[in-house]
């Protein structure tokens, strides 16, 4: 009876839970196995590649690797005045060895990067090393260039002996720090990176309204279309993402060049009188990018529209709804989901555009990634380029979390 009286007793909530958790834990386990080798694809050649270049935004390895013996003896300087003679017998042993084994370049690089000038100043010194006479060797290192005197030179010194560095992230935000270690903004003539920053924001924003204002009808004829007229439009919707996206963009150059297409059509119609700058301009720069980015708008819009039943519409004129009112107030509000999903995605692809704008745009149009690839290809400044990185990527997942929060991510659909 005891037993009966058991068995029949329900289980609490907590042990409800418990019971399921342990019944769905094989099903969990065998996909968690499926999906292992994607997994470790992805973080072998996706995560791990990323996490190791956004690192170089604060890893600082020169300084502390040339300059050994400098950087501990500017441990016990308390940045006050220019540094004892021992500083420069260290700094001078750490040159020597420096010219050795061929890092002075490199040394005077790095640190050329927060003061103007000091490549020059280490490779000179490097140079004069054995022209040095005996005896004290800060005299003869002022003489060979008065800044080794100055106490902010030597501030930089000891502030790079550090194994990471903040200067290249508060360099992507405009800031900088003084001898003593304090933040502050930087001159307005070096201030850049947040202008490039709200550029970047700005031609996303307007890429993602006007694929907005053509993609909304376009998707909304396509979905009233007959079936063969609308595979018809849905193949040329799609046909642009089956051509290179470089091809694309030299596709807009031909036309909106000085003597390309589109000024001979308009002076062939007669509505300009001359030849119009299209080239190297932000409209020429957001219309290409809006025509590259348009079937990330349309699809998501699609797909929902075509989920939304004829009959509602028909319901609320029959009602007495006017056909205006019936359409905002009935269909409009269905679509927000895959209007969410397709300016969500057509603004964060637009935050990362690169060849478009470097082809088609003029130097006030050039993206957060144009830099990128600059710091990367020519300055050769990968700490910089990572700390960009780092910067479009917070950025990035700032506004995704924002959406999510303000939509909701149950109303947000790709399909």
């Amino acid at each position: 009876m005891a037993q009966t009286m058991s068995l029949a007793t329900p289980l609490s909530r907590p042990d409800l839970r418990a019971a399921l958790r342990r019944a769905e834990r094989p099903n969990r386990l065998r996909a968690l196995a499926l999906a292992l080798p994607a997994l470790l694809f992805l973080i072998v050649t996706f995560g791990a590649p990323i996490g190791l270049f956004l690192t170089t935004a604060v890893r600082n390895p020169e300084v502390r690797h040339i300059l050994p013996q400098t950087v501990s003896t500017l441990d016990q300087w308390d940045g006050q005045g220019v540094p004892g003679e021992e500083a420069f017998a260290a700094l001078a042993a750490d040159l020597a060895r420096a010219k050795e084994n061929s890092t002075a370049a490199a040394l005077g690089k790095r640190l050329n990067y927060e003061s103007a000038g000091m490549r020059s100043r280490i490779m000179s010194v490097t140079r004069h090393l054995g022209s040095f006479a005996d005896g004290p060797l800060a005299p003869q290192f002022i003489a060979l260039d008065p800044a080794w005197a100055d106490t902010e030179l030597w501030a930089i010194i000891k502030r790079n002996g550090a194994p990471v560095t903040l200067y290249y992230l508060l360099t992507a935000v405009d800031l900088g720090q003084d001898a003593t270690g304090g933040i502050g903004r930087v001159a307005a003539d070096q201030a850049v990176f947040l202008d490039i920053l709200g550029r970047t924001l700005w031609i996303a924003g307007l890429v993602t309204v006007a694929t907005l204002l053509l993609g909304f009808p376009t998707a909304y004829v396509i979905s009233l279309a007959p079936a063969r007229v609308a595979g018809l439009m849905l193949l040329m919707v799609l046909l642009p993402l089956w051509t290179s996206l470089l091809v694309r963009t030299t596709a807009w150059v031909v036309l909106l060049q000085t003597d390309g297409v589109i000024n001979q059509v308009l002076l062939a119609l007669g509505l300009t009188t001359e030849k119009l700058q299209l080239m190297l301009t932000r409209f020429g720069t957001v219309t290409a990018m809006t025509h590259i980015q348009l079937p990330f708008t349309i699809l998501p819009i699609l797909s929902v529209m075509k989920s939304i039943s004829e009959g509602q519409m028909r319901a609320a004129r029959s009602l007495g709804a006017p056909p205006l009112a019936a359409f905002w107030r009935i269909y409009a509000p269905q679509t927000l989901p895959g209007v969410a999903a397709g300016c969500l995605m057509t603004f964060i692809l637009s935050l990362g555009y690169y060849i478009t704008p470097a082809l088609v745009g003029g130097p006030r149009d050039q993206m957060v990634s144009n830099f990128i690839a600059t710091y990367i290809n020519r300055d050769l400044n990968w700490g910089m380029a990572a700390a960009l990185a780092c910067l479009l990527l917070v950025m990035t997942l700032s506004i995704y979390l924002a959406f999510l929060r303000i939509v909701g991510a149950e109303r947000i659909k790709l399909g």
